[in-house]
């Protein structure tokens, strides 16, 4: 006979009080975070990501450049959703994210709570499940460890496939409830439809970020942990429930097949060795730990920081492999003690031993992580506080979590002001991250982008300082240094870019654009020649090149440049200009005069090519 469901130990009336709390709590939380711009990858996935103007198009991401949304259809779709009813005004794109927050909050409570009435828990916690599970979501959902994933808008796709996980094992908790009724008909459909929705939320979860591989192997650990007893029990009683669980691992290979190392930023095919990445994570694992214990300073992006031995991160790894070690002796005893830690490393486990180049170290990857911390923190409390005595309806302990749950709130809402401006997020990341040298670097682009080239130009300086093989930066600098008019040093900030990757196109163009303005023209022409070997659509490079041939009147090589060009874009105004001043310098005034009525029914606000015209047209030539 199967045991019986674990009994209501809180009225509807108490559970739906708790639920709306929780969603009071976090909007006051977060209600600061609406307005926040688009930041970082939010640029490339949301604003430049021409999948989410049509919900037809939302299910095919980018492919091949790397983005956060490639290989996630879901979380393109949802992104897509947003397009569709906001466009490009960031409060809906929010909204959404709050919204699966406070839905992740709340079937992490639901989870909690129908865990801890469970016949396997201490009687101590079975009496208290409400009032323990409220704290366990209330903190979480207040933690600023959170903020990543829900005001960082991209980030969507860890609290919307956190959201699916949580769903997935609330669902199948349910289903599991439904089969220990006693045997009638509708209990078992319900049940069916319960772990129906757990399928179906595993494969949400799949089609969102790889992470949601870990449900099926939870699912299977707390249904042995807290219910079968042995996994051969649970697996009899529920193969064929298990069996749809872990069919969302083939959409995770089938997506994972599709975008290969994502662009060359993640896998074993990022040309960074496992064990130098493994080290990294010592580190990562347990500053994580740290932060949800004393969740400051918070960084919005930690760069990459090598370690060079097992030796530097020593410490942290001893905390690691503590860690780990009891949480395998826990699992191996059948102790409740196990599920939260092998929630923890299971959540952590795609991040930590998958190699990545950009990215050792995130707040985002604490999403999930943190109910495990956060539960165990709960009932390690609740013990210490309440545990000897004749427990309350609601443990007095919960007068030490409403006060937690203040503090973190507001560190939240404090958190959340980060976000206001781009440029304001970045300065905070580099005061707090002083050797990051992507940090400095963004943090330059942004105030050259706004109009501060002089104040962006010790950033780039400061990136190239930590990382001297930093193409982009040295570029970049260039470009500051073009635009308050030091030419000379622009051109050298542009070689240097290209003595580190010979063929950066641009580098080449803008290279040639300051030698035409330092009057060397020669050089010039070979710069434009080379960025436009190398991209032979680079139209404005070849176009540029035909006109400092021009200039140097090299007639035959000019007419040619701008011939091949028109041969690929007959509407090309400046081409025909171009052309139109080759036949001009060479006496043929029929021809140019052609030339430059053909850009005027192109572009009639062309005035140079007016002007031509009117000397062209005049019966003594004058040279342009």
């Amino acid at each position: 006979m199967p045991p019986s469901p674990p009994s209501a130990n809180a009225s509807r009336r108490d559970i739906l009080l708790g639920a709306a709390l929780l969603l009071f709590a976090g909007l006051v939380a977060y209600h600061n975070s609406l307005g926040g711009p688009f930041v970082f990858d939010d640029e490339l996935s949301i604003a430049e990501n021409p999948t989410i103007r049509s919900l037809a198009t939302a299910f095919t991401p980018p492919h091949g450049k790397g983005l956060t949304v490639e290989g996630r259809p879901l979380l393109n779709f949802s992104l897509a959703l947003s397009y569709s009813l906001s466009g490009q005004a960031v409060a809906g794109y929010h909204a959404l994210n709050l919204a699966i927050h406070l839905g992740a909050a709340l079937a992490l409570f639901g989870l909690v709570r129908r865990t801890l009435v469970r016949p396997s828990c201490d009687a101590r916690l079975r009496a208290s499940a409400l009032p323990l599970a409220w704290a366990t979501a209330l903190l979480w959902v207040l933690h600023p460890l959170q903020t990543e994933s829900v005001t960082y808008i991209v980030q969507r796709a860890e609290s919307q496939m956190g959201l699916c996980l949580l769903l997935t094992l609330y669902c199948f908790v349910r289903g599991v409830d439904g089969q220990s009724l006693e045997n009638k008909a509708p209990s078992r459909q319900r049940a069916a439809w319960w772990f129906a929705a757990a399928v179906g939320a595993a494969l949400l979860g799949a089609a969102t970020k790889e992470v949601a591989a870990a449900a099926p192997p939870l699912a299977l650990l707390w249904d042995r942990t807290f219910v079968a007893g042995s996994f051969r029990n649970a697996w009899r009683a529920r193969h064929r429930v298990y069996l749809g669980l872990f069919a969302s691992w083939l959409l995770i290979a089938g997506l994972v097949g599709w975008t290969g190392n994502r662009g060359g930023t993640v896998g074993f095919g990022s040309q960074v060795a496992w064990w130098d990445y493994a080290l990294t994570q010592f580190d990562a694992i347990a500053r994580y730990m740290g932060l949800a214990l004393w969740p400051s300073p918070l960084i919005f992006d930690y760069g990459v920081e090598w370690k060079p031995s097992l030796l530097a991160v020593a410490p942290q790894a001893l905390v690691v492999f503590a860690m780990v070690t009891g949480t395998a002796i826990a699992v191996m005893r059948r102790s409740a003690w196990g599920f939260p830690g092998v929630w923890f490393f299971a959540m952590l486990a795609p991040t930590s031993l998958i190699p990545g180049n950009r990215q050792t170290m995130a707040e985002h990857r604490m999403y999930l992580p943190l109910a495990a911390v956060i539960v165990t923190v709960v009932i390690v409390l609740f013990l210490t506080i309440d545990g000897r005595r004749k427990v309350a309806r609601w443990p007095g302990s919960v007068i030490l979590f409403m006060a937690l749950a203040v503090g973190l709130g507001w560190a939240t809402v404090q958190r959340n002001d980060d976000y206001r401006t781009v440029v304001g997020l970045y300065r905070d990341t580099v005061a707090k991250r002083p050797g990051n040298a992507h940090a400095h670097y963004n943090l330059a682009k942004l105030l050259a982008e706004s109009g501060a080239p002089a104040a962006a130009i010790p950033e780039y300086e400061a990136a190239l300082r930590l990382m001297p093989a930093y193409p982009a930066a040295q570029f970049n600098l260039g470009n500051a240094l073009s635009d308050l008019g030091r030419l000379a040093d622009a051109a050298e900030a542009f070689r240097a870019a290209l003595r580190l990757k010979p063929d950066y196109v641009k580098a080449h163009y803008n290279l040639g654009n300051s030698l035409v303005q330092l009057g060397r023209k020669e050089e010039a022409a070979e710069q434009f020649s080379a960025a436009a070997e190398l991209a032979p659509d680079f139209f404005a490079a070849r176009e540029n090149l035909g006109s400092v041939l021009l200039d140097l009147r090299r007639l035959d090589e000019a007419r040619a440049q701008f011939e091949s060009i028109l041969r690929a874009r007959p509407d090309s105004a400046a081409a025909h200009f171009g052309l139109g001043n080759v036949f001009f310098l060479a006496g043929l005034n029929a021809e140019a005069v052609a030339e430059y009525e053909r850009v005027l029914r192109l572009d009639p606000q062309f005035a140079p090519a007016r002007t031509q015209l009117q000397r062209a047209q005049l019966p003594a030539q004058i040279a342009p």
